[in-house]
């Protein structure tokens, strides 16, 4: 059955996803460090999960129902807590403090210091790995929870994303959804020419994966092709999202140099011009 959202659903949601981009780099700015580009690529991706799909209870964060969300590319946190604090996990007071040694947001999410974190990230591609094991948990405890993955495209580049990936088949973890925030660049370059991986779509397939491609910064495509990730049996969900590096500011947009930079005093501030102005 084929789900139709309202221009106004989709319109709130937008609406998010310029907030998420806000509040990262805002933060960004603010401690002169971090990710902006794959921040602000996943941040329409962020949108949909936290503020539409995902059954989560920011007052009962351990909810042991609750759907399980794992940011494998951990350097985007920034995102993540802008969406927890927004979600209402903490207080958006909070985001002012990202990475001092006293605050629970550090530079990768961390289980046991944040609440609305479920797997704390550090080394690139665990992710797949570790979300195999909570949806084999969920199977074996007869559970409903899902599972959710946000990927990046470098780091599928290690092995152990398709360790992962392959354990997620043989298992059929049917409640296990993979979003690949495909925006084809990376610390040092294009991915094509750092480490080229088409044909992606076809890789995932021959890992016995449901395979959805999408426009990521396209709200409907993102909720649409959750939900058809959600009907699917037997087998695990990979939703390849083509997503633009610095979605929202021009300057950033398609820059590897934006990977891992903070933008100066004159650059944030027309960075917020264009996603709209202001923090809120």
């Amino acid at each position: 059955m084929t789900i139709e959202y309202s221009d106004q659903q989709i319109r709130e949601l937008e609406q998010i996803a310029a907030a998420l981009r806000r509040d990262s780099l805002r933060m960004i700015y603010q401690r002169q460090a971090g990710h902006p580009g794959g921040s602000l690529s996943a941040a329409d991706i962020m949108a949909a999960l936290y503020f539409h799909v995902m059954r989560i209870d920011p007052q009962n964060p351990d909810w042991p129902d609750r759907d399980r969300f794992i940011l494998s590319k951990g350097h985007a946190s920034a995102l993540l807590y802008s969406a927890l604090a927004r979600r209402g996990f903490f207080p958006a007071a909070d985001l002012d403090h990202w990475g001092e040694l006293t605050c629970h947001l550090q530079g990768h999410p961390d289980r046991l210091k944040t609440p609305g974190v479920d797997m704390t990230s550090g080394i690139l591609g665990h992710g797949i790995a570790v979300g195999a094991g909570l949806a084999l948990a969920a199977q074996l405890q007869g559970r409903s929870y899902h599972v959710y993955v946000l990927l990046g495209d470098g780091e599928c580049q290690g092995g152990i994303v398709w360790e992962g990936a392959n354990a997620c088949a043989k298992f059929g973890l049917a409640n296990l959804t993979a979003i690949l925030d495909y925006n084809k660049v990376q610390l040092d370059g294009p991915v094509q020419e750092i480490m080229p991986m088409e044909p992606f779509a076809d890789k995932w397939r021959s890992f016995r994966w449901n395979v959805i491609e999408i426009d990521g910064h396209n709200i409907g495509q993102i909720l649409s092709s959750l939900d058809q990730a959600h009907s699917v049996k037997g087998k695990p969900s990979v939703i390849i999202a083509h997503t633009i590096k610095g979605k929202g500011v021009s300057f950033m947009e398609n820059k590897a140099q934006w990977h891992g930079i903070a933008p100066n005093k004159e650059q944030f501030e027309a960075a917020l011009a264009e996603l709209g102005g202001g923090s809120k």
